[in-house]
């Protein structure tokens, strides 16, 4: 099992940036892939990015790719989802979330997730 906490999230400007982490612990934090999910209001979870244990593989939404970056910090055992271009759409619950080795965009194939940040974005 794997505990994971985010933080980052904050109130930003349309076109503004914002950086969020995931601080991943336990036996087993080195060798899960990792992903960030958002639920927007009124909306279900949804993907947003993943990147494999090693750091070698992402996977991106859509919607996303080419304004978030998501990498890790092995060493520290840190995710990151690093956000250029914020749109009000973009506003949401994000969280982190974790699963063996591989990325995956499916939301059910995730087995530890932090209790998620706030992120708003305002036009």
């Amino acid at each position: 099992q794997v505990q994971l906490v985010e933080s980052g999230g904050g109130l930003v400007q349309a076109g503004g940036s914002l950086r969020l982490s995931c601080a991943a612990s336990g036996g087993a934090a080195s060798t899960r892939a990792m992903g960030w999910f958002r639920r927007a209001p009124g909306q279900v979870r949804e993907f947003v990015a993943a990147i494999n244990w090693k750091g070698e593989i992402t996977e991106y939404a859509d919607s996303v790719k080419g304004r978030f970056t998501i990498s890790r910090d092995n060493a520290k055992n840190t995710v990151f989802l690093l956000m250029n271009s914020l749109k009000p759409e973009d506003t949401a619950v994000y969280s982190c979330a974790a699963r063996p080795f591989h990325t995956s965009r499916s939301v059910i194939s995730y087995s530890d997730w932090g209790q998620g940040t706030q992120v708003t974005v305002s036009s």
